[in-house]
């Protein structure tokens, strides 16, 4: 028994990728989700683990120097005593060089995750995170041919779409 050909309309096209790409999408996007909400939280703590550091640099470093030698971030200085300057969640010896802090760290699996946002364009990674863009793109757009425009189900779609770009100029004012 034959089975009659069917037309390849776009609409249909579009059903297929979208399906396809879909389908290759969801394991991506679960990871990419989690990992942003992790990022949200990333000034509480939360995940993260203490690791206690002790390394032996330049002597004599202001502050400054400081926060460049130990790739610290926001070093305040509590008290200065007796040739050892005490900062938040460490301290540096200036006449031996020593210096002792505690960093809050995510624990490996996650640092991994989070460096796919935070690849800078230097990395061989940020292709991934181009392609990713691009295929999340090709969904919202394809998502649109899926229907005919005139159609309830278009015109739905397109004042959805609406909405949602109303949403995001309505939280780049807010945030």
């Amino acid at each position: 028994m034959n089975k009659p050909t069917e037309k390849r309309t776009l609409t249909r096209t579009m059903r297929s990728l979208h399906r396809d790409i879909g389908f290759l999408m969801i394991g991506l996007t679960l990871m990419y989700c989690l990992s942003g909400i992790v990022l949200i939280y990333r000034d509480s703590g939360f995940l993260k683990f203490e690791n206690h550091v002790e390394t032996d640099i330049d002597r004599g470093l202001t502050s400054k120097e400081l926060e460049a030698a130990l790739h610290l971030r926001r070093i305040t200085v509590e008290r200065l005593e007796a040739g050892v300057i005490h900062f938040n969640n460490g301290e540096y010896n200036v006449l031996t060089g020593h210096a002792s802090y505690t960093l809050q760290e995510y624990p490996w699996l996650v640092r991994k995750f989070n460096a796919l946002h935070l690849s800078p364009s230097s990395s061989a990674m940020h292709y991934f995170g181009i392609a990713y863009g691009l295929l999340l793109i090709f969904l919202a757009l394809s998502s649109l041919l899926m229907y005919k425009p005139g159609t309830k189900s278009f015109r739905r779609g397109i004042t959805l779409s609406s909405a949602g770009v109303a949403m995001a100029v309505m939280l780049m004012f807010i945030g």
